[in-house]
């Protein structure tokens, strides 16, 4: 992959501006309270899907780090774990009920830091959603690792359960990062850890780094991307750290003056891409990157690749069940999301025996957008005439004026349309979300894009 294609300063320049990442469409910006619990009985018993993907949000950390905008409750107090789970599990249960014809096929712990959790705690979590839930005899069971409060032995624990897959979150190696972002780690114990993790049959190990962190330079950020790659891993998140302190009050403890500018932390991210590809890995969507075996290349490769809330996978197709404080689920037609507060998360469950607070039941218009947009942010390519069988509709008429406005990313060779299909270059791979953008029906509503991240 030559890469250079990616870096005309004049059109990075002409289309940075700030969009959704898409991770659903319509965004959960349009979530809306009059949605209620039973909109998801009723999509759950519509949908024919038959297949489960569980997602757990485990909101706790041991400390604070000052670049996070997540939703988590940090405390040292691990005792406050046990009340979570008390209230987890009689959701679950509630959700059980519902999803009883499901097989579940993916199962994925994040947070906050789902390693928070004692052996102990995280036995009795399986166990219960194994006992409440049909699980398949092959599937892929993942969990968010923080580096910082485990042992090597955890490992084992969670290969015992029958973890597969780990995502441990490393962001930067370098001391002076390390501090500024109040989060000092051992890059020794981390490169131990994935080497016995695989010794032991995990059979993919994800690593996540951040761009744009303060006193990040080129130097320092190349040893961080050598020690990636040292440490053999699968795959590597690449995300842009989006500095917002007047929303996350612990950005405030990050000067200014310790941040890349713009033009810097630009150079960090192609620094990133360059030097990854270099290494034999391949670039999959707008932030990851994975060896070529690995299945998210493989999927990109013939075009199958997926995105949900939980970002680019092979497993898009399933229905998707959160739970947990904050947690987000995507059922047949319809969208829901949790109690984000944890007080209110506990008396909404003893309240109402549910956690949902918001949620979207997608129209036709939706749904139809939602494929374009998906299809073009994972395969950079739409099949048209199977947009028309699917959706009973002439897509050229359909979409007229959204058509219309594309004209600029033809003139600037960044997409080609034909009767057939669209093809989206591989120059336009960062400016993907600006493309998607034109066919978000949503987006004249949010004239203030601050609400979204830069797209570079």
């Amino acid at each position: 992959m030559k890469t250079e294609q990616f870096f005309d300063p004049s059109l990075l320049k002409k289309y940075n501006t700030s969009g959704p990442r898409y991770t659903s469409y319509p965004t959960a910006l349009e979530f809306n309270d009059s949605f209620n619990a039973t909109a998801v009985e009723t999509a759950v018993n519509a949908s024919e899907n038959n297949e489960l993907s569980l997602y757990i949000h485990i909101p706790f950390c041991h400390s604070l780090c000052y670049y996070c905008g997540c939703n988590k409750v940090v405390t040292r107090h691990r005792g406050k774990a046990d009340t979570y789970l008390e209230y987890l599990f009689k959701e679950i249960q509630q959700k059980a009920k519902l999803f009883s014809r499901y097989k579940i096929k993916q199962l994925h712990l994040g947070g906050g830091t789902p390693s928070f959790l004692t052996k102990a705690q995280l036995s009795l979590l399986i166990n219960t959603l194994k006992q409440a839930f049909n699980f398949a005899c092959t599937l892929e069971m993942s969990i968010e690792i923080d580096p910082r409060e485990i042992t090597l032995d955890y490992a084992d624990h969670l290969r015992t359960l029958g973890f597969n897959r780990i995502s441990i979150g490393v962001q930067d190696i370098d001391e002076k990062v390390q501090q500024a972002i109040n989060r000092t780690q051992s890059t020794e114990f981390i490169a131990d850890f994935i080497a016995h993790a695989k010794n032991i049959g995990f059979r993919s190990v994800n690593v996540d780094l951040i761009y744009g962190l303060p006193h990040q330079t080129p130097e320092t950020f190349a040893r961080t991307l050598k020690q990636a790659k040292d440490m053999d891993v699968d795959r590597i998140s690449l995300f842009s750290y989006a500095h917002l302190p007047s929303r996350f009050a612990a950005q405030r403890k990050l000067r200014d003056e310790w941040l890349p500018n713009a033009s810097e932390k630009f150079a960090l991210m192609k620094q990133a891409i360059e030097t990854l590809t270099d290494y034999g890995y391949e670039f999959v969507g707008m932030d990851h990157f994975a060896k070529p075996d690995d299945e998210l290349a493989v999927a990109q490769r013939y075009g199958t690749l997926h995105r949900n809330f939980q970002g680019y996978t092979t497993h898009g197709n399933y229905d998707l069940l959160g739970l947990g404080v904050s947690s987000i689920s995507a059922i047949g037609n319809c969208y829901s999301q949790n109690e984000k507060d944890l007080k209110a998360y506990y008396q909404q469950i003893d309240q109402q025996g549910h956690a949902i607070v918001k949620g979207l039941t997608l129209s036709q218009d939706d749904s139809l957008r939602g494929e374009v947009i998906r299809e073009l942010m994972c395969n950079m390519y739409l099949d048209i005439e199977h947009i028309n069988q699917k959706y009973q509709i002439d897509f050229f008429q359909y979409f007229e004026q959204d058509i219309n406005m594309l004209s600029c990313f033809i003139d600037d060779d960044l997409i080609e349309i034909s009767d057939k299909d669209i093809k989206v270059h591989q120059r336009a791979r960062l400016l993907i979300r600006i493309i998607c953008m034109t066919f978000d029906s949503y987006m004249k509503q949010h004239i203030n894009q601050q609400r979204f991240s830069r797209v570079i």
